[in-house]
């Protein structure tokens, strides 16, 4: 029986949680990827997954062995496409991680599209807010939102992100327009609750001219409401980043709800471009405080440091790089 076999049904099993699964996908019985899956056991002498009649987990040594078997196979695969179809032919399985609000809008309507353009790509999305351990989990790519900390990982830059108060027309036309952050006091702002993972609050940045930020409130102090932070700029966009927290009378530990809420007209949110600027361009909402605006953050393509990147996973990067320099792509509805 093939080695490779042995691995290539192993790395299906685990990709698609079943044998019936692997096996549909290969066009052969269950059986047959069962007896391989025993070869592959019995000639390394370990148990490299848990098969229940409902269920197939890896074990810790089968996690281990899954990442080098992928990075065996995604090297095969990529010397085969070096020397065929032009060295352009990608296949194998992709798997890639998004935060789930931008997950939702901006990478799983793109996925049916590259497919399309890689037929022999297999593509799995992870939708998860927290920040997954991509390397550890056996991810290709991940896709963030923000600054990017120090890490042994690769990122490439795909756009920029900004944040923005935005507010409907009419709850303008009910409440005024704010001049200045401080004014945001009184206003009904649309927050994160104390529980979620926004900690600093929403940042602005001060131009030189108007350094001072006045008090919110008669009993509140400007440095009791923020911190502030140098940032370097050109010309006129000099300035502190200041971050206030301002309250309201509704908060919500999910950004999809006060991104909705905001639409009804409850009040004003900080949200970030690539969520309200289809709404902007059609006139559902209003930026505010665009003179204050903080320098722009990235949206990045992250992928474990290999010496080899898989075929695959170069081309999904140079597809979403490519989508989301089109003209007028953050203003689309849908994609």
């Amino acid at each position: 029986m093939s080695k490779l076999k042995q691995l290539e049904s192993f790395v299906s099993v685990a990709a698609r949680g079943s044998l019936t699964a692997a096996a549909n996908a290969e066009g052969v019985a269950p059986a047959i990827i069962g007896r391989r899956l025993d070869s592959l056991e019995e000639r390394l002498g370990v148990k490299l997954l848990l098969r229940t009649t409902r269920r197939i987990t890896l074990t810790h040594e089968g996690s281990a062995f899954l990442e080098d078997c992928q990075r065996l196979l995604s090297d095969l695969a990529n010397a085969e496409a070096s020397v065929s179809a032009g060295g352009v032919k990608a296949s194998g399985h992709l798997r890639i991680t998004a935060p789930a609000g931008f997950g939702r809008r901006h990478v799983a309507p793109l996925i049916p599209k590259f497919y399309e353009l890689h037929p022999e790509v297999t593509i799995s999305l992870n939708l998860s807010d927290r920040v997954v351990d991509i390397a550890g989990e056996g991810y290709d790519c991940a896709v963030r939102v923000g600054d990017m900390p120090d890490s042994s990982l690769v990122s490439v830059r795909m756009a920029d992100n900004r944040r923005l108060c935005v507010a409907t027309p009419a709850y303008l036309a009910r409440h005024g327009m704010p001049q200045t952050p401080a004014e945001l006091s009184r206003f009904h702002c649309l927050t994160l609750s104390s529980d979620a993972s926004q900690t600093r609050g929403w940042a602005f940045r001060i131009p030189v001219q108007s350094r001072e930020v006045p008090p919110t409130s008669e009993n509140q102090t400007a440095n009791d409401l923020h911190e502030t932070v140098d940032t370097e700029g050109a010309g006129d966009r000099t300035g502190q980043v200041i971050y206030l927290k301002p309250a309201g009378p509704l908060d919500c530990s999910d950004g999809q709800v006060l991104h909705d809420w905001c639409l009804a007209g409850y009040g004003i949110a900080w949200r970030s471009t690539w969520e309200v600027e289809a709404e902007i361009a059609n006139g559902q909402l209003v930026s505010v405080l665009d003179a204050f605006a903080a320098p722009p953050n990235g949206i990045y393509a992250v992928f474990p440091q290999r010496k080899h990147l898989p075929l695959r996973v170069r081309l999904w990067i140079d597809f979403l790089k490519e989508r989301y320099g089109l003209p007028g792509f953050w203003q689309a509805p849908s994609r």
